[in-house]
């Protein structure tokens, strides 16, 4: 299996970026790591593994992003305000460094977004943002609002509120979303959603569902049993739903 390592000086956050990208050719898949997962962590979850024959095939090829979530949304020294304008400095990477370095490197016309925990928010928020861009998204284990407390998840900004917060949010401003053209681009794209029964953010995936189902949203929700929110379950899910 091709295996590649790259970095380089992003100025767009003013740091060093790294990632992996894994297989030769096929539709591009984008994947966000979990909260302040790094770029291997993928790889080290074995989750690279359990997709190794459709890598192998030419069907998928993998790009692995690094994580900045200790800089956004849990840099609690920092002002909530700043959390977020330093999370839209991290989707202006992905949107201008990220994405041509894909389009340059393969041809292939599908992208495919996807996540796991905090990285299915990513995922997700920039689906529904950037619709143009992917083809597919895929989200495990995900939580969709961020300002939401349940068990001992926290509002990841402390109370405050503000416009960059709310369209950061997609259970937020999805329900108000009415340009035909974005709606149109997301309703062209292949969603799935997959959450365990007993994660704390069930009820977040099926308010997301209900929002897509009122915008005329075609996609799909599974529910696992148990809480189904660690690798051991994504491994499984992975050849499954990508």
């Amino acid at each position: 299996m091709n295996r590649e390592y790259h970095h380089w000086f992003s100025p767009r956050l003013g740091r060093d970026m790294e990632f992996l990208v894994f297989g030769h050719a096929g539709a591009k898949v984008l994947i966000f790591p979990t909260r302040d997962g790094r770029f291997y962590e993928y790889e080290n979850l074995r989750i690279v593994d359990s997709l190794s024959s459709k890598i192998a095939a030419g069907q998928l090829q993998l790009y692995c992003l690094d994580s900045i979530d200790h800089e956004t949304f849990y840099c609690f020294w920092n002002q909530p305000n700043h959390r977020i304008q330093r999370h839209i400095q991290f989707e202006d990477y992905v949107l201008n460094e990220i994405i041509p370095f894909m389009q340059a490197k393969n041809p292939h016309p599908d992208i495919i977004v996807h996540g796991c925990s905090l990285g299915a928010y990513h995922a997700t928020n920039i689906a529904f943002r950037h619709p143009h861009l992917f083809s597919r998204l895929v989200a495990f284990s995900g939580r969709f609002d961020l300002t939401l407390e349940i068990e001992h998840f926290k509002n990841l900004f402390d109370g405050y509120y503000d416009e960059d917060i709310y369209f950061h949010t997609p259970t937020h401003f999805l329900p108000n979303l009415n340009c035909e053209r974005q709606l149109d681009a997301i309703r062209q794209m292949d969603i799935t959603l997959v959450i365990g029964k007993q994660d704390p953010f069930l009820q977040n995936n099926h308010q997301l569902s209900h929002i897509l189902n009122q915008k005329g949203v075609r996609h799909a929700l599974y529910e696992w049993e148990g809480r189904a929110h660690q690798g051991h379950y994504w491994r499984r899910m992975a050849p499954l739903y990508i």
